[in-house]
């Protein structure tokens, strides 16, 4: 009888653990007012994506985090020779910045390069005019270049071993949302269309507003 007593409490105290833990895990989702908007999930979570930085604008100007991020920004790592992820990524993040404008929210896209050696202040003005008048190129020393990618996580590779013309560059090909304050609040994979990225940008920008 006293066993079974023993096993009756223990019972109820796991299902009270499961029923505190499952209140618990319900407030924090609560206490987060962009729980709603979220579709990925990463360790650490999204705040350790992100680092301070200064860089050149493609129009030579030195600037900041606090300078580029100064409204929503869709941020990609890419290169303008890239032959073909770069420009259908960053076209449809340009697709993305013209769904939303329509609708009467303002972002912006932000391109860094993973190759600084040949993406030159004047080829980076040239390339992001072809899908923004209002997308920002930035590129910077080898060092400075290496230092934000490494804060966002973001894998690459130049194979310039052979060729110091031609070469290609590997990296990785996530789309941040960044707020200002140079906070990272979500990542898109390249395999979200445009108005799946709209949507869930605008709910990111309505919980925040």
């Amino acid at each position: 009888m006293a066993d079974r007593k023993i096993l009756m409490f223990g019972a109820a105290a796991a299902i009270g653990v499961l029923v505190g833990g499952g209140l618990f895990l319900t407030q924090q989702r609560a206490g987060d007012p962009l729980a709603q908007c979220r579709g990925s999930t990463v360790a650490g979570g999204m705040d350790s994506f992100g680092t301070d930085f200064t860089l050149t604008r493609h129009d030579g100007q030195r600037v900041t985090q606090d300078e580029v991020f100064t409204k929503p920004s869709l941020l990609y790592f890419g290169y303008t020779f890239c032959p073909d992820v770069c420009p259908l990524d960053t076209a449809r993040n340009a697709e993305v910045e013209h769904i939303l404008a329509e609708r009467g929210t303002e972002i912006q896209n932000v391109f860094v390069t993973v190759d600084p050696r040949r993406d030159t202040v004047e080829v980076l003005a040239d390339y992001t005019s072809l899908f923004s008048d209002d997308m920002i190129g930035l590129t910077g020393s080898d060092a400075e270049i290496a230092q934000i990618n490494q804060g966002w996580r973001n894998y690459y590779k130049a194979h310039d071993e052979e060729d110091q013309e031609y070469y290609l560059v590997d990296h990785m090909t996530n789309t941040y949302l960044v707020i200002p304050g140079n906070r990272t609040v979500e990542f898109f994979s390249r395999e979200a269309t445009a108005e799946q990225m709209a949507d869930r940008v605008g709910c990111f920008v309505d919980a925040l507003s």
